[in-house]
């Protein structure tokens, strides 16, 4: 059994309705995080969630930290949420390097997944921000530096190219069809383990003791649809897959 950290996959949407000459405001807080966490614990992993409101302040910021952790994963949550914490954005106080700390914590023989979406990689309008950043050197692919979102309304299924290797968890067949992906690089020496759309889809890498590892899809709606995150057998083993090789 491994101890998995998931920072992200939560978000809070603002909804304005305008009826005639009045209005009102709306709010709502969702968590995207259901699929993933009940994958991964229906195969024994015990999983903590770091919501992304809670990421700024509360994300472990050294190797102490890190250390409750056999593998930390980063979903749709940009590198800002990372580096900004509150006491070094509001206040103008020098803090840790949180970044700088995940990625020692990975070349020490941690294990780090990034899972894609608008805020992952590069991401929308490049708000996800971590090419610019120290934890780069620390992912299997190189980032694009621009918008690396591909929308794929229509849909398109991924193709297996090492349908043998352990991170993968013996995953057989087609896979249900994605909706979109960050596109990335694979750096020399990465293994590639499935494509979307020609472009790496699953991907992973050694970095010095540790491993790491990135799903450049979604792990739920909107790039991931009910079919593929819900229905499918194959969600469980590939993700599971990922974390037992990370944490290898």
């Amino acid at each position: 059994m491994s101890r998995v950290l998931i920072a992200g996959e939560s978000w809070v949407t603002q909804s304005t309705h305008i009826k005639g000459v009045d209005s009102f405001t709306t709010t709502s807080y969702v968590t995207g995080v259901e699929p993933l966490r009940r994958a991964l614990e229906g195969r024994g992993h015990e999983v903590v969630h770091m919501p992304a409101h809670l990421v700024p302040a509360e994300f472990p910021g050294d190797a102490d930290a890190l250390a409750a952790y056999d593998v930390v994963v980063l979903s749709d949550i940009g590198a800002n949420s990372l580096q900004l914490a509150p006491e070094v954005f509001e206040q103008a106080v020098p803090g840790r390097d949180r970044l700088g700390a995940l990625r020692d914590w990975t070349r020490d023989g941690g294990g780090l997944l990034m899972v894609g979406g608008y805020l992952s990689f590069t991401g929308f309008e490049a708000k996800g921000a971590f090419r610019n950043t120290v934890l780069h050197e620390a992912l299997p692919v190189e980032l694009l530096p621009e918008d690396d979102r591909v929308e794929l309304p229509a849909g398109a299924g991924a193709a297996v190219t090492d349908a043998g290797h352990p991170a993968l968890g013996g995953v057989a067949g087609d896979w249900p069809v994605l909706l979109g992906y960050n596109r990335v690089k694979a750096r020399e020496g990465t293994e590639v383990l499935a494509t979307l759309n020609g472009d790496p889809l699953v991907a992973v890498a050694g970095y010095g003791a540790g491993r790491s590892a990135v799903f450049t899809s979604d792990c739920s709606p909107h790039w991931a649809p009910r079919p593929f995150c819900e229905d499918w057998d194959g969600y469980a083993k590939v993700f599971g897959g990922l974390v037992e090789w990370l944490a290898a």
